[in-house]
């Protein structure tokens, strides 16, 4: 994104902080693509059969963030932070749900195919990769930060350095890291 239209998000976004309800109309236009894109790379992890849809996804997660009347925005990049974070609970919502049905909440017969096994499957691993990245948090917040937007956000090592206002260098050693600490965590539970 061009330096020119991050000011621009982040002028608008302070705006919104001040309580200009009006900026919320201006600002849509300007995140919506890059948004999008967040909620695809989220997507693509997913099982098959998920029922949301990038779209919805943004739209659930911008409404959920711009109804905050305590939300304090610094700039862009704690914006596109946020609405990773967001899209990762409602997805994680939704993953619960998903396996709440699978256990009996919603009663179906279904026959016993691969795509069904598989769906409950990634349901519950990812239900496990947010419990471990919570864990993560307490410990160490940037690397949990950078897992997130790096595995659920599909951003790269230069765009999440960006994001979060460190060297790609930083960024590519917590990641290594990260990614061990969590496979061990996984591993043991």
């Amino acid at each position: 994104m061009a330096e020119a239209g991050s000011k621009e998000i982040t002028q608008l976004l302070l705006e919104l902080s001040n309580g200009n309800r009006a900026a919320v109309d201006a600002l849509l236009p300007l995140i919506y693509d890059e948004l999008r894109s967040l909620a695809a790379n989220y997507l693509r992890r997913e099982r098959p059969d998920h029922t949301l849809q990038p779209t919805a996804l943004v739209h659930e997660a911008y409404l959920r963030m711009i109804d905050q009347t305590r939300a304090n925005w610094q700039n862009r990049a704690h914006f596109f932070g946020v609405s990773a974070q967001m899209m990762r609970r409602i997805l994680v919502d939704h993953a619960r749900a998903h396996n709440a049905g699978k256990r009996g909440a919603d009663f179906q017969k279904l026959s016993l195919e691969d795509n069904i096994d598989k769906a409950v499957e990634r349901s519950s691993e990812l239900i496990a990769l947010d419990e471990a990245l919570t864990d993560l948090a307490e410990i160490d917040e940037q690397k949990a930060r950078i897992v997130e937007l790096r595995y659920f956000g599909g951003l790269s090592a230069e765009e999440t350095a960006e994001v979060l206002g460190v060297a790609a260098v930083t960024v590519k050693r917590h990641w290594r890291m990260a990614r061990a600490w969590l496979y061990g965590r996984m591993k043991g539970d």
